[in-house]
């Protein structure tokens, strides 16, 4: 089992940047494929993107493609999300997810509490 605290959100102008992190419990990090959901008001949560467990591949929603890029360091157990060109459609709570599958949209086992990112106009 794997515990996930996400941190880093804020809010921000539109076309700025911001970067999440997520941190993952347990020494077993590397074998988690960890994916970034978020959720906006009145909206379904949506995915925003995968990452395999070494890092190698990656997977995005085609609404962030070329805007936002995941990373993860296997030494500390961490996640990224790193978002750039931010527009007011981003606001959401983001949510980070792992599981042991092959890199995908899903289903995901374990999730963060999420982080609010608010962009204004």
């Amino acid at each position: 089992q794997v515990q996930l605290v996400e941190s880093g959100g804020g809010l921000v102008q539109a076309g700025g940047s911001l970067r999440l992190s997520c941190a993952a419990s347990g020494r077993t990090f590397s074998t988690y494929a960890m994916a970034w959901f978020r959720q906006a008001p009145g909206k379904e949560r949506e995915f925003v993107g995968a990452i395999s467990q070494s890092g190698g591949n990656t997977l995005y929603a085609d609404s962030v493609k070329r805007r936002f890029t995941i990373s993860r360091d296997n030494a500390k157990n961490t996640v990224y999300l790193q978002m750039n060109s931010l527009k007011p459609e981003d606001t959401a709570v983001y949510y980070c997810a792992a599981n042991r599958q092959p890199l995908g949209r899903g289903p995901y086992d374990y999730w963060g509490q999420g982080t609010q990112v608010t962009v204004s106009a």
